[in-house]
């Protein structure tokens, strides 16, 4: 405590560089680690009501994960050929 308030009462923040506007709040990288950080919430509370209240065992939880994601991964690329030009290449 007695350290932080020197910091400001010498003034010692004068010569601290501002944060670069990549790493600020509003900034697109923090939002997307924002949104990352609620999806790794969302997942280990899904885990937690697959394993606790349904009584699925964790191996199945990770399977139950693991199929979503690769039908997730199936459906993005079905919706990126779908939008892909041909460039000529």
């Amino acid at each position: 405590k007695a350290a932080f308030i020197n910091f400001i009462s010498d003034e010692e923040w004068k010569s601290i560089e501002p944060v670069s506007s990549w790493f600020g709040p509003s900034s697109f990288l923090m939002s997307s680690m924002s949104a990352l950080f609620k999806l790794s919430m969302w997942i280990r509370h899904g885990h937690g009501y697959l394993t606790e209240n349904l009584g699925i065992p964790v191996w199945g939880s990770y399977a139950v994960f693991g199929l979503a994601t690769l039908f997730l991964g199936m459906i993005l690329g079905l919706v990126s050929e779908a939008f892909e030009t041909d460039c000529g290449c």
